[in-house]
């Protein structure tokens, strides 16, 4: 059973233009978006009716400076949950063909600036039943982040690649290969972000990776997940 509705295959691609457009045009755009200038020992929490100062957004643009990308700052962590879509062949046989049940996403990353930022992370995608056995899948992700603060709410997309690794473990006559294959093959993905403390974020995604299987090629793993992001 599925925790999240299946992500429709056209909108993904138009939320990360939008994303990746807009925080190069707010780049080059002359005006200030980044609210009055604070002044020395000037109070910046929230208040009511001004729940975030300008321009903090989504990852708190006016958070600290820490982060563990180089040459970045205003660093954060977070962790993602939800469901995969393997578009890896079932073989022949009459065989269980099913996706597995869950995937896992541990990340940290930080801002070159308001707007666009870095990740990198590690996931684990399950296991997958194929050709009478399973087929497990994990990788490592490095990816570019561009983002839209909307106030609480902001859009991102990312656009990267994945060290991903394989391992199928199929019986003979499925029409399949068992064994295990890797490589560097590229990922992206777009998501919706929305602050509920100024260090605190919940965050939902969907992400296409490319990984190779043993046999098969190339071929793509889709999830949709639900995550929570802390500022350093």
């Amino acid at each position: 059973m599925t925790l999240f509705p299946r992500i429709h295959r056209t909108w993904p691609m138009a939320v990360l233009a939008l994303a990746l457009g807009g925080a190069a045009s707010a780049q080059t755009g002359g005006s200030n978006t980044t609210g009055p200038a604070q002044t020395p020992g000037a109070n910046t929490s929230p208040t009511p009716g001004n729940a975030y100062p300008a321009g903090r957004g989504m990852y708190g643009w006016s958070e600290g400076n820490y982060s563990l990308i180089p040459y970045s700052s205003h660093g954060y962590i977070g962790f993602n949950a939800g469901t995969t879509d393997w578009d890896a062949p079932c073989g022949t046989g009459g065989f269980a063909c099913d996706d597995s049940n869950s995937a896992f996403h541990l990340y940290t990353g930080g801002m070159f600036n308001q707007y666009i930022g870095a990740e990198i992370g590690l996931i684990d995608f399950g296991r997958a039943d194929r050709g009478g056995g399973r087929v497990k899948a994990h990788g490592l992700n490095l990816s570019l982040v561009g983002r839209i603060p909307m106030g609480r709410l902001s859009v991102f997309g990312k656009f990267g690649t994945l060290y991903g690794r394989t391992d199928s473990e199929v019986l003979p006559g499925s029409g399949l290969t068992a064994g295990k294959d890797s490589g560097w093959e590229g990922s992206y993905g777009v998501g919706v972000g929305f602050d509920f403390t100024p260090r605190s974020s919940i965050v939902l995604e969907w992400n296409r990776f490319d990984l190779n299987f043993e046999g098969v090629g190339q071929r793509n793993i889709t999830t949709t997940s639900l995550g929570y992001v802390h500022r350093f």
